[in-house]
């Protein structure tokens, strides 16, 4: 690992963003450079972040299951800028369909990109961050990461545990002036759900879970029509940038559509009840009562 050079090192704060090159991520460089920030914008496609290079993001090409990658771009960032300021762990995907259907490699893939590629990140910069005695982590969960709901469960299982690493890590660095942040969106209008529903339908699509496939599909297809439904990227990227350069940051931002009701909610209701409410949103049958002893 590359340690920071003060001969290098510039005044202005300095930002990773994975996960850039659209929605959430997109959005979050764009203002982030707005507020003067030096910006590192990562993602694979790097050919669609033509207009983040415009606009002054340094441009890098990351996979971010690749474990070279990781360290070659965080040791890019410190030689040339001297520090990194700001993580902020974006990359994530939902990989749809009945536990008992989606394959474990696949399962297993998800957690790389949405929860081990994050914790990766973090031990990189970490070191860094407490040389300088000061840094802001911000990890984009969900309210998925709060609630699970069919057929989401692998994606909703990733979600809690980069919550659950989120809240370990931040009392871990605290001691060394560094803030972990948790942004937990809603509702928002990004490629993610046209992702979720072709994984669906080619996990699930047939078989036992077939009815409640279709159902859940059509419900998100519908709300990517509908312009109305759903909260433009740009907010959670504002949130991001409150929680990147505000003194006191909150523990836990819950933003867009449906968030805060979503996450308020399931603190009250009972699990049973909440069961009851999905399966009618969905069409389901009623519940089978299970007869292991007569």
């Amino acid at each position: 690992m590359t340690t920071p050079d003060t001969h290098q090192s510039n005044n202005r704060p300095v930002a990773l963003v994975t996960g850039a090159s659209s929605g959430i991520g997109h959005e979050a460089v764009l203002i982030l450079l707005e507020l003067g920030i030096v910006v590192y914008a990562a993602a694979r496609r790097v050919e669609r972040m033509h207009d983040l290079e415009a606009a002054g993001a340094q441009l890098l090409q990351i996979d971010v299951c690749d474990d070279s990658a990781l360290v070659a771009g965080v040791n890019q960032i410190v030689e040339e800028q001297g520090r990194i300021d700001i993580l902020v762990n974006n990359a994530g995907y939902g990989s749809y369909g009945a536990i008992e259907d989606v394959p474990l490699i696949e399962a297993r893939r998800q957690f790389e990109v949405n929860v081990f590629a994050a914790a990766r990140l973090m031990q990189l910069v970490l070191p860094i961050m407490r040389g300088q005695s000061n840094g802001r982590i911000i990890n984009i969960t969900s309210m998925g990461g709060k609630f699970a709901m069919t057929p989401g469960g692998w994606y909703h299982a990733t979600k809690y545990a980069l919550e659950a690493l989120s809240d370990a890590v931040r009392q871990e660095v605290s001691q060394f002036g560094i803030d972990v942040v948790i942004i937990e969106p809603g509702l928002i209008r990004t490629e993610w759900g046209k992702i979720a529903v072709d994984n669906l339908k080619a996990t699930s699509g047939n078989g036992a879970y077939a009815t409640l496939t279709n159902r859940f599909a059509k419900g998100l297809e519908l709300q990517k029509d509908m312009a109305f439904v759903g909260s433009d990227p740009a907010v959670i990227g504002r949130a991001i940038a409150r929680a990147a350069t505000t003194c006191c940051p909150r523990v836990r931002y819950a933003i867009g559509a449906g968030a805060k009701p979503g996450v308020w909610l399931v603190k009250f209701i009972p699990a049973r009840c909440l069961d009851f409410v999905i399966r009618n949103a969905l069409g389901l049958p009623r519940r089978k009562r299970s007869r292991i002893f007569h």
